[in-house]
């Protein structure tokens, strides 16, 4: 698992926002968005509930949020 896809799950599971997301992270929105399914592909769940208007947290990914700040602060 890259630590940088946790930092920029992070950030997008705060904003809730691709764009923001993706500004604040200092990449572009389609990186952020290919990284981002790539963490899912490798959890093997869905992190996000996303459509055209809209992105929020699955219960995964509510679940992953305080263990992934736990690992970027060690």
């Amino acid at each position: 698992m890259h630590i940088e896809y946790l930092r920029e799950y992070i950030e997008l599971a705060q904003c809730l926002n691709f764009t923001e997301a993706a500004r604040r992270s200092c990449i572009t929105q389609s990186a952020l968005s290919k990284q981002i399914s790539e963490l899912e592909q490798e959890l093997g769940v869905a992190l996000f509930d996303r459509d055209r208007r809209s992105v929020s947290l699955t219960s995964a990914g509510h679940l992953l949020l305080p263990e992934a700040k736990d690992i970027l602060l060690r």
